[in-house]
């Protein structure tokens, strides 16, 4: 499991880098004292891209701090044992949930 986690990781820092690059690349957009994309009918405005650059960032933060909690389960002995309670977590569930820390149960409880 641990080859899979690395595999999930190294792809969200993939798509972090190339969020970033839009972050940055919005950053000087804004910075463009002409840039009057407000008013554009054609196309998303700066701040609606900006919105979902920061969303999509956010989200995969997030899921490299749930691999990285998960490889952290891998090391100490825990991974695929429900932190609710105790039980082995299906490994259907791990299979599509690889960073899964609960049992479907205790999932639907929380």
């Amino acid at each position: 499991m641990r080859d899979e986690l690395e595999r999930l990781r190294r792809q969200a820092e993939g798509r972090l880098a190339r969020l970033d690059a839009d972050e940055g690349s919005l950053r000087a957009d804004r910075a463009d004292g002409t840039a009057d994309d407000e008013h554009d009918p054609e196309g998303s405005t700066l701040s609606g891209e900006w919105s979902r650059v920061d969303a999509l960032r956010r989200s995969t933060l997030a899921e490299i701090a749930d691999i990285d909690a998960a490889l952290a389960r891998v090391d100490d002995g825990t991974y695929g044992v429900c932190a609710g309670c105790g039980r082995p977590i299906p490994a259907g569930r791990l299979e599509v949930r690889p960073t899964a820390q609960y049992c479907v149960a205790c999932a639907d409880r929380r």
